[in-house]
Formats: C-alpha cells, structure tokens, sequence
C-alpha cells in the first residue's frame, strides 16, 4: 500500500526511546499494560519490554467469562516471549455485578463495562506499584473512535498510537511477534465471535488507504474519489473521524481566565513562565 509501509527497524529505534524518555521523564521507572493476546497489545508489551528491561514491565491478563480461550493462550505466548511479568484477574465478577440491570442483548454497553473495568484494575495497578500506565490503542481506532472513552483508550503513554493498524502489522512482523497472533483476526474479544472489521463494516487495509489520504496526503474529496474509493465509503469514513474528535481529546474546558489548563496552559515549559 502506498507509503504505507515503513521502515520498521528505525520505527523501533524511535518507540523504544519514546517509551524510554517518556516514562522517564513523569519519574517513573516500569509500566503496567493490559495484555489482551491481540496484536497492539503483544506489540506494545514487546516494545516495552525491549525498552525497560522485562522485569519493568507488567502485564495483566483480564478474561471475562466469555473471553476466548485462544486469546489467554496467546497473551500467555506474548508474556512468555517478551519475558516481562505478569498478572491475571478474572473480571467477571466486577462486570457482572455492574451489570445486572444491562441486558446481555446490548452488547455495545457491555463492552464498555469490560472496557472500563479492566482499566480500573490498570490504574489500580499504577498506584499500588507506582508503575505508568502503557497504552493500546492504534491511529486507525484513535481517528475511527472504535474503542472506548476511560477504558482501552485510556493511558499515560501511547507508543502506537500513531501507526495504522496495517503499520501495526508489519511492525509486529518486523518484533518476530508469533504468527498466529499477527495473523489472526482481529478482536476485542468482547463476545463469542466478535471481530473489529464486522463491527467497523469494512476491513482495516481499506481504511488505513483512505484514512492515509485524507491525514497525511490532505486529498480534498474528488481527488480521493477519483483513487477508486466508493463515495459512501468516504462519507462514512470521515463521519467517524469528525464525530469521534471529543474521543482524542482532553475534556473541553470553558475558558474564563487568561491561562487555562489544556489552553494556554499546556506544557511543562509552561511553569517557567510562572
């Protein structure tokens, strides 16, 4: 796919110290990371891993009674391959006990309540070990909103965050991440045979084309219909985009004062101007 394809090998070199000074620079010496036995995740542990030292690196596997079985074996491979440490806790207790007035019907609410619960055990994590929380979630989720707001979205650090979910892929080939994580499809996990490109309605390399033609080549519409991408495929795609904004972004403050938080007031520079 055009451009794409990176070179992954300087794509790591920059992950590896973005991971290092970054946690470095909030004071923090090691992580915590939810591990799921998908491909962000396992990327996103190895890189950690290489970056820290596996013994700074925890990562927690949090099945919910329907969780798939291959998903706890594969996040079992990732921790076993990465050598970091590692926790498991069952959430369904905690989600069924949020639950009880959510009909299993509503599949979308109850994501969101595993989503939720298992970054409340993250940040609880966080402050019982005094590790930062690491992040999961790939530029093609963060632009489309496909994740959910205080759960997998949520964390202090996100490595992949602006890689594509092909990008993805293809750094995790380069990380010798086991194959049948890479090549798996891909999923939540959330229920018995979910999978994020059923729900998106569209596969992640269709996207991942358009979306690098609107952000990165800035293509006004036309020219982009003129690629051979369907109009309605477009309209939808960047209907997702824009709704989804407040998504990627810090709370909306109203501003009053004449250096607000988020505003004015963004930076850690900032402070030597006060």
């Amino acid at each position: 796919m055009e451009r794409l394809d990176l070179n992954y090998s300087i794509v790591e070199d920059m992950l590896l110290a973005f991971i290092r000074n970054e946690i470095s620079k909030f004071g923090f010496g090691s992580v915590v990371l939810g591990l799921s036995g998908g491909i962000d995740s396992a990327v996103v542990c190895e890189l950690a891993s290489r970056a820290l030292g596996p013994d700074n690196v925890l990562a927690v596997l949090m099945p919910y009674r329907t969780s798939s079985s291959e998903g706890i074996r594969h996040a079992r491979m990732m921790v076993q391959q990465s050598g970091v440490r590692s926790e498991e806790i069952e959430i369904s207790g905690v989600v069924d006990a949020f639950s009880t007035s959510v009909p299993e019907t509503e599949r979308l609410r109850m994501g969101n309540i595993m989503a939720r619960t298992r970054m409340l055990f993250l940040y609880d994590i966080s402050a019982r070990d005094g590790r930062l929380v690491v992040g999961t979630s790939n530029k093609t989720e963060l632009l489309l909103g496909y994740g959910t707001l205080f759960g997998d979205m949520a964390s202090a650090v996100n490595p992949i965050g602006d890689l594509y979910k092909t990008q993805v892929w293809g750094l995790a080939r380069h990380l010798r991440i086991p194959a049948e994580i890479v090549d798996k499809t891909p999923s939540a996990d959330l229920w018995e045979g979910q999978s994020d490109e059923a729900d998106l309605g569209f596969g992640y390399e269709e996207a991942d084309r358009l979306l690098y033609m609107m952000l990165e080549k800035r293509m006004q519409k036309d020219a982009i219909l003129e690629e051979g991408i369907d109009e309605t495929f477009y309209d939808r795609v960047r209907k997702m985009v824009v709704r989804n904004q407040y998504k990627r972004m810090m709370p909306v403050i109203a501003k009053v004062s004449s250096r607000t938080p988020g505003i004015d007031f963004r930076y850690a520079r900032d402070w030597q101007e006060v």
